[in-house]
């Protein structure tokens, strides 16, 4: 094209629809109540110590208003024109960016708004909009607009608003701002406005009150709101509660109380603080992936001291017929009420924490192991954070919690290793409480039950033929029943191992790669290749049946350390095998598959706390010992952190301190020895022969029967 053939038009622009204002409210603020709240936000930047919000007649549409009235700092004329008329205004973001205005005047907040969409919320619940505002000495200043006009205004510049100034008559003292929206855009109903009232009241966190501001939401007239549950009302049932300060990588302090109501006589009140064991073991931070633990470091981002609040209740019937009246209030208001919110220098990022908004997934997590894991229904708390330090984690401009970012998973980490050692200390007080105002233990199922029969068929069946017949049925029940839990010990404690194997072999295979790409010479290849394929015999061992009968335990002990050495290597941890200095061999009544089981268990064990410990000269110590009257046993010991919770608990399924760990091994332990006449023994120092370096670690014999 030549100069000559070029026409010069007018200069394009973008421009606006009017009803692009309605469009963005509807899409970016979820529902009624989220707008109000960043109506209230605002009034908390305004450094307002109160806010009132009232509303009239919520069911007529025509007649229907919503009233939000603050007694803060107010706007002048160019705030208001700037803050309200400019959608996606920057202007609270040019106030935080100044060191002079970054905090409030009065109260010394740092402000919430900072994406200039906050207003929108004002549109989605009416259509005619009165803002009247004053700043201290200034005028009054009215803006006015009718959403109804939208229809002729193509383009929002062409929407008609109506903005004047007064002498003061809101506010003929001070300053403040009145926002009064009309016209309402829904009918409210009853559930609406309770669920609004409780999303104000949980603006402020139960657990960090603030009397620097206060919200008060009301409906004159009307008994909409009558009955509703304070947090107060119910703190009084609880029966655990925690207070958890993480910095950093670790927890920095750590509050746990078990606080049973005075009605449960049998029940004795505790405290855990982080100078206890269960707790000044096992700070730093870490969680799994795959086999692996990596560590939670929060200060790789700018997200500061997490503060974790919280109490949990039981909603047991038996439980709760011990001291609550108004079961169906408490049940109605955890409902709706439940779950881990999360709070800004003690305001509130929506929407973590509501119905529905399972947010750190504690559902899915109470799939495997229902009776430990916390549920949404049952926990009040609230996490903490400073805004100024957390940064990093910013919030999605849909008002729907952070952007999902590595900061934000980060710190969705942090709180899951927190309610881990929670739920593990809850389980031990849980089980207590069960035991004495919960449903009565049944004895061995099965097994007792079949003995109770017998008993039954020789009271009450003359006839000896058919009781021989009855009890040979019943026998063979019992046989049967047997010969399934021994299988099902067999493959828990193989499936168990399954996924250590799996990843073992893995490494071996990369490692022989490397080494062939490294052009290693053929032997050691070869050499690596055999010891591959001897592992992966060596584990086969763990899922083919074997007999119970004495079996030589030092060759089981070799068995399984040549099983775990690449994993003793890996992991640098020393082997003191005392036992291979003993002349006298000892035999113990086992099936090898069993034994190997539970060995692998509790070296794996010992391999995470001595990692986890970050213990210097990581060592485990195993030995072969007949002072045991009537027992051969194995024992072992570890020069880590030892045991983080008390010994009769450990055995239970489902109960560890392990971080993702599914507390199944040392019961599963427990049951193999069981299942073969023995036992699992946590032994004094004095009972075996074990070195002074292993004092404070973790010590278990394996007790076999001698056998006759």
């Amino acid at each position: 094209m030549t100069e000559q053939t070029k026409v010069t038009l007018p200069s394009p622009a973008f421009r606006t629809r009017a009803r692009v204002i309605n469009q963005l409210g509807e899409q970016l603020i979820k529902n009624e109540s989220i707008a109000l709240l960043e109506l209230i936000k605002n009034s908390y930047d305004a450094d307002a110590s109160h806010c009132t919000v009232t509303m009239t007649h919520p069911t007529n549409l025509t007649d229907g208003k919503i009233v939000i009235k603050d007694n803060g700092c107010g706007m002048n004329d160019m705030v208001l024109l700037r803050a309200w008329l400019e959608i996606g205004t920057n202007y609270k973001d040019e106030l935080l960016k100044n060191k002079k205005t970054e905090l409030s005047h009065k109260y010394k907040r740092r402000r919430l708004g900072e994406k200039g969409i906050g207003r929108l919320g004002v549109h989605r619940l009416g259509r005619e909009i009165e803002i009247v505002t004053r700043d201290s000495g200034q005028k009054e200043h009215v803006l006015q607009i009718n959403w109804d006009n939208i229809n002729s205004s193509e383009y929002i510049e062409d929407l008609p608003i109506t903005m004047f100034s007064r002498k003061p008559e809101i506010f003929p003292e001070g300053s403040g701002t009145l926002i009064t929206i009309g016209r309402l855009r829904v009918p409210w109903t009853r559930g609406m406005a309770r669920d609004c009232a409780r999303s104000i009241t949980s603006l402020n966190s139960p657990f960090e009150t603030s009397g620097s501001f206060r919200v008060t939401f009301k409906i004159p007239g009307s008994e909409w709101l009558d009955g509703l549950l304070s947090f107060s009302d119910i703190s009084e049932y609880k029966l655990f509660s925690f207070d958890i300060t993480m910095s950093g990588n670790e927890i920095t302090d750590f509050i746990y109380e078990f606080t049973p109501w005075q009605t449960m006589k049998k029940l004795k009140s505790r405290k855990l603080t982080i100078s206890d064991d269960a707790i000044s073991k096992l700070t730093r931070m870490v969680y799994k992936e795959g086999v692996e633990y990596k560590d939670i470091d929060l200060s790789k981002f700018k997200i500061g001291t997490v503060t974790f609040k919280g109490i949990i209740f039981d909603r047991d019937p038996r439980v709760l017929d011990l001291g609550v009246q108004d079961k169906k209030g408490l049940k109605e208001y955890l409902n709706s009420n439940g779950g881990i919110r999360v709070f800004r220098d003690n305001m509130r990022v929506m929407d973590y924490g509501e119905p529905g908004n399972d947010w750190l997934d504690l559902g899915g997590r109470r799939v495997n192991i229902p009776a430990k894991r916390i549920s949404n229904n049952i926990i009040l708390a609230s996490v903490h954070l400073s805004r100024q330090a957390s940064t990093d984690l910013q919030e999605k401009a849909n008002r729907e919690g952070f952007v999902e970012n590595e900061a934000f998973y980060e710190f969705v980490k942090a709180v899951l290793f927190a309610i881990e050692r929670v739920e593990t200390l809850r389980k031990t007080d849980k089980d207590i409480l069960r035991k004495h105002y919960g449903p009565t233990n049944a004895s061995e199922p099965v097994i007792t039950s079949i003995a109770e029969l017998k008993a039954v068929v020789a009271k009450n069946v003359p006839h000896e033929d058919t009781r021989n017949k009855i009890n040979k049925y019943l026998d063979r029940i019992e046989e049967e029943y047997e010969a399934i839990t021994t299988s099902l010990i067999r493959s828990a404690g193989a499936g168990l191992n399954l996924v250590i194997v799996i990843h073992q072999i893995e490494k071996i295979t990369k490692e022989i790669g490397v080494m062939l790409l490294k052009g290693a010479a053929n032997d050691k290849v070869s050499s690596r290749v055999k010891n591959l394929a001897d592992i992966v015999e060596g584990y086969s061992i763990l899922v083919k049946q074997s007999d119970k009968k004495l079996r030589n335990l030092k060759d089981l002990i070799e068995q399984c350390i040549f099983t775990m050495n690449f994993r003793l290597e890996a992991h640098s941890i020393k082997l003191d095998a005392a036992f291979r200095s003993r002349t006298k061999n000892l035999d113990g009544l086992c099936s090898e598959d069993h034994v190997l089981n539970a060995l692998m268990n509790l070296f794996d064990n010992s391999i995470w706390w001595l990692g986890y410990s970050k213990t210097h000269n990581p060592t485990i110590f195993i030995d072969i010992s007949n002072q045991l009257p009537g027992y051969s046993s194995i024992v072992i010991a570890d020069n880590g952190p030892g045991f983080t919770l008390p010994t009769e608990e450990i055995t239970k399924p489902f109960v560890t301190n392990k971080p993702g760990g599914m507390g199944i091994g040392l019961h599963l332990t427990k049951q193999i020895m069981e299942s073969l006449s023995g036992q699992l023994i946590f032994p004094e120092m004095e009972i075996f022969d074990i070195p002074a370096k292993y004092k404070k670690g973790a010590k278990i014999a394996l007790a076999f029967k001698k056998g006759k």
